[in-house]
């Protein structure tokens, strides 16, 4: 295989997959329903824990606290992957994917790419529309820095769900429960809502193999105008995060299409 094969190949199977991740988004979602239902459901969560801030008479805390659950939003959203990663089993043709002779992977990764997109939608208008309420007011050199960001948040927060939904490939039953667990444990421990300083040294290194807490503390940095270049290292290791969980997402779903052709596993969920 030549090297423009071996990288066209991909590029096409992914950009196929995200065409028909955007036709179930079309198919969710009006304007208005996304705006006045996902999109206003957010904001009132970011609103909500921005609140606690305000009440307790702390503006730093309120920055704090808007900064984290802004930035949430796209992450909550791109851990969805966890739950259509099982949408080709439950329509009937997970057993016709498996059967071709692509990587399965490659299908996967595009499968989900609306996520990513809406969260980062999400996200900007959490930060730049809610913000200025909350006490965090933006200068001009900071936008296009936050916004590289929370894309970035949100490109590494996928990779990273695709390694869950390839371990969780046949637990379709409990989809919804593995992916609201996992970004609670990182809503919990990235430092969302406390410094990750607030958490013992283990839980403290759990929290740095997720790109999270970098990316987060790289949009902190920027906030508290520190300037774009102290937020390059903690970015440098957000995007080395998200290429391991990218690769071992791939490996993770190539491993389970083994077992479910060997098993005869692949249309059943079990």
């Amino acid at each position: 295989m030549s090297l423009t094969t071996s990288i066209t190949a991909p590029a096409r199977i992914i950009r196929y997959s995200a065409a028909n991740a955007l036709a179930d988004m079309r198919a969710m979602y009006t304007w208005k329903t996304w705006t006045f239902g996902w999109l206003g459901r957010m904001l009132a969560q970011v609103t909500f824990f921005a609140v606690f801030g305000h009440v307790i008479g702390s503006a730093e805390q309120t920055r704090y606290l808007l900064v984290g659950n802004a930035v949430m939003t796209c992450v909550i959203e791109s851990m969805m992957v966890v739950v259509s990663t099982t949408w080709e089993r439950r329509v009937g043709t997970l057993t016709l994917l498996s059967a071709a002779p692509a990587p399965l992977s490659w299908v996967f990764i595009g499968r989900s790419l609306q996520w990513p997109v809406s969260g980062t939608a999400t996200s900007l208008v959490a930060l730049f529309g809610l913000g200025p309420a909350f006490g965090v007011h933006w200068q001009p050199g900071q936008i296009l820095p936050v916004a590289a960001l929370v894309v970035l948040t949100a490109a590494t927060t996928y990779c990273f769900g695709l390694f869950v939904a390839a371990a969780a490939f046949n637990a379709d039953g409990a989809r919804n429960i593995i992916s609201n667990a996992a970004y609670l444990l990182m809503m919990a421990v990235c430092g969302v809502q406390v410094p990750t300083s607030y958490w013992p040294d283990w839980v403290r290194a759990v929290a740095q193999a997720i790109p999270l807490t970098h990316t987060l503390k790289a949009i902190r940095s920027v906030v508290g105008g520190d300037g774009p270049a102290h937020a390059l290292i903690p970015a440098c290791w957000a995007v080395l995060l998200g290429v391991g969980w990218l690769t071992a997402a791939t490996w993770t779903f190539q491993l389970m299409a083994r077992r479910g052709r060997r098993s005869g596993s692949m249309g059943t969920g079990a």
